[in-house]
């Protein structure tokens, strides 16, 4: 396994600014896309916190409460509050899993699945909006580099990532 890059000495606290702030200028960015998706899927009744985890059921990134809450990082309290939600409204159910019926899946009812189709067109539209101006190769370079961001983010996760 490769060894770590040594961090960058970019910053400096004399020289950390707002506008030239990699964390700032991300969550900038994620607030006006989030804030823009929940505008363009309000005529479909759902909110963030409903959205999302239809989506990731949908694509079947996610089954359980438990991976929900991990894959978007909430308490999973917060996350079974969500599924009781998108449960009354009728859009999935809980059923237990066949293998282990300690394990309770999660799956999209036929109108969940109908709410879900309304998603991907609405994400679409927006990170293209937000990617106005930008060329193909400027797209995959921003992929990448946020790629090695979040991986290096995931290495400081680890027992072994220091900072400071």
């Amino acid at each position: 396994m490769a060894e770590p890059a040594p961090p960058a000495t970019f910053y400096s606290p004399e020289t950390l600014r707002p506008d030239n702030s990699v964390g700032l200028l991300m969550k900038r960015a994620v607030q006006s896309m989030l804030l823009n998706i929940d505008r363009g899927l309000a005529p479909h009744d759902l909110t963030h916190a409903q959205w999302l985890p239809l989506y990731r059921i949908n694509r079947g990134g996610c089954c359980t409460i438990a991976a929900l809450a991990r894959d978007q990082a909430m308490d999973p309290g917060a996350m079974t509050r969500v599924v009781d939600r998108l449960e009354a409204k009728r859009l999935l159910r809980r059923t237990r899993s066949l293998q282990d019926r300690r394990v309770v899946q999660l799956e999209l009812t036929d109108a969940g699945r109908d709410a879900a189709s309304h998603v991907p067109p609405v994400l679409v539209a927006v990170m293209n909006a937000h990617l106005a101006g930008f060329r193909q190769d400027e797209w995959q370079q921003l992929l990448a580099l946020l790629t090695r961001v979040v991986a290096n983010g995931d290495a400081l996760r680890e027992p072994s990532g220091e900072v400071a």
